[in-house]
C-alpha cells in the first residue's frame, strides 16, 4: 500500500535566498491578509502557505504588522515608479495624466490583492502595519499625480481648479477598479471598454480640450 501523498504546504523548504524566500512570503501573505482580514492572518497561516516554520519566518520579518507595511510600500513604490516614467515621457499634460490614469488603473488589475491592502483595508488594521506606507509613500504617489493635473491647469486645459479635479480623478479611478475586483460576480461590460468610456466621460466633462 502507497503511503500518503504528502500536503506540499506542510513540507518545510530548505534554505534558499533571502530575497526569494521574503518575496514568497509577501505573495502568500497577500492573499491570507484579504481573505482572513488582518486578525485572522496569523504568521502560522502565512508560515505553512510558504512551507516555512513560524520560528523560520520571523527570520525575516519581526511580526505580521511588518509584512503588510513591506506589501503596502512594494506596492505604492511600484505605482510611483509607474508615474515617474509617464511624467519624464513624451506629450503634454493631458496626454501625460490619461497615461498616468490607465497605468494605476492596470495596476489594480494586474495586482487585485496589494491593491485592496494598499487602498481598502480598515483604519484599525491600517494601523497595525500600513500607516507610515500610506502617508509617506501614498502621500507622494498622489502627489506626483496632483502635479500633473496642476501642469493641466497652467496650460488652461481644467474647466474647475486643480485639486478638486484630481480628486475626481482619482476617485473615479478608484471605483470602476475598486469594484470590479472586489464584484467579480457583476455582469460587467468588456473591461477595457469600460475603462475608455470612464476616461473619456471624465476627461470631456473635467477638461476643455
Amino acid at each position: 500500500m502507497s503511503a500518503p501523498a504528502a500536503n506540499p504546504r506542510s513540507q518545510r523548504k530548505p534554505k534558499g535566498e533571502g530575497h526569494a524566500r521574503r518575496a514568497e512570503i509577501l505573495a502568500a501573505a497577500e492573499g491570507i491578509f484579504v481573505e482572513h482580514g488582518y486578525e485572522g492572518a496569523t504568521i502560522r497561516k502565512i508560515a505553512d502557505e510558504v512551507g516555512l516554520s513560524s520560528t523560520a519566518l520571523y527570520m525575516h520579518f519581526a511580526d505580521k504588522g511588518e509584512i503588510l507595511q513591506e506589501i503596502c510600500r512594494q506596492a505604492f513604490a511600484a505605482l510611483l515608479e509607474l508615474n515617474r516614467a509617464v511624467v519624464a515621457g513624451p506629450g503634454g499634460p493631458e496626454r501625460r495624466l490619461r497615461r498616468m490614469m490607465q497605468a494605476y488603473i492596470d495596476f489594480g488589475f494586474a495586482n487585485p490583492n496589494a491593491y485592496r491592502l494598499i487602498y481598502m483595508t480598515r483604519p484599525v488594521e491600517l494601523q497595525q502595519g500600513a500607516l507610515s506606507a500610506a502617508q509617506e509613500l501614498g502621500a507622494s504617489l498622489y502627489r506626483s499625480f496632483e502635479q500633473v493635473v496642476e501642469d493641466a491647469e497652467a496650460a488652461g486645459q481644467l474647466r474647475g481648479d486643480a485639486r478638486t479635479t484630481a480628486q475626481a480623478l482619482w476617485a473615479g479611478s478608484h471605483g470602476l477598479v475598486s469594484l470590479m475586483i472586489t464584484k467579480p460576480y457583476f455582469d460587467w461590460a468588456d473591461r477595457q471598454r469600460l475603462v475608455d468610456t470612464l476616461l473619456d466621460g471624465l476627461f470631456a466633462g473635467l477638461m476643455t480640450s
